[in-house]
């Protein structure tokens, strides 16, 4: 018995949504809690923009919802070890399109760079032999460094300096360490936003990109179940609604 109960545990972590304690299936949704306004930690609650519509869905399908945040780093061992269901947390999908079973995109996100509001760096040409800040191991971090997409344009920095998260990017940012910090748009800006005065976005972007829900290579069952929930709650509105309460550009959003 104890051998079946190992076993059908395992096939659950493959399957995703493992049973609550009460019965309901459990979605475990692994997040950066430094990700404002996708996913973040406010007194002792996690909210965000994704983490509300993972609620939503939860609602949707009768799902016990879990915010679970994790390293960055570890994220590919959190989702194939069956620790988390999915990776909903301002996820890109350019460039991870074959290590994971992707949802459709539902925003559109474009990488843009912000300098303090007095910096005399107003182009993205400016940035040469400057200082740039990012988090590490996100799309433009890899599109600025050698090899990458943007490496012509990240050649041309001083250095390009990878910090754990965005928060500590923008700090180094806001105390002069760095003297900018390329990052998500609507990242920036919820930054902008919570320090008003403090920073400005160049005209330019660094790059477009979507954004997805990441679950592990080949489930596409949970993807297709998730998603089909996900497009009725965007269908009833409340997509459009989180996104005004988050300060998303309701023209971002591609489910609707």
């Amino acid at each position: 018995m104890k051998k079946l109960m190992i076993v059908l545990a395992a096939v659950a972590a493959i399957l995703g949504c493992e049973k609550a304690d009460d019965g309901a299936k459990k979605f475990v949704v692994g997040f950066d809690a430094d990700f404002p306004p996708y996913g973040f930690k406010e007194g002792n609650e996690y909210k965000g923009f994704d983490l509300d519509l993972a609620r939503a869905v939860c609602e949707k399908k009768g799902w016990t919802f879990v915010a679970n945040p994790i390293n960055w780093d570890s994220k590919d061992m959190e989702l194939n070890s069956g620790s988390i269901d999915c990776i909903w947390n301002g996820f890109t999908i350019q460039g991870r399109e074959n290590a994971y079973t992707f949802s459709s995109p539902y925003v559109d996100n474009s990488q843009v760079v912000m300098v303090k509001a007095d910096s005399p760096i107003k182009t993205l040409a400016d940035l040469a032999g400057k200082t740039v800040g990012v988090q590490t191991d996100t799309p433009v971090q890899k599109a600025l460094s050698s090899g990458g997409d943007k490496a012509a344009l990240g050649a041309t920095f001083k250095s390009l300096v990878v910090e754990p998260n965005y928060n500590q990017a923008v700090n180094e940012l806001n105390a002069g360490a760095v003297d900018a910090v390329a990052l998500d748009v609507g990242v920036a800006k919820r930054k902008m936003a919570d320090m008003p005065g403090r920073f400005v976005l160049l005209p330019e972007i660094v790059m477009s990109e979507t954004y997805g829900i990441g679950f592990k290579k080949g489930n596409e069952a949970l993807r297709d179940e998730v998603e089909a929930a996900l497009r009725e709650v965007a269908a009833e509105g409340t997509m459009a609604k989180l996104a005004e309460k988050y300060g998303i550009e309701p023209a971002s959003l591609l489910i609707k």
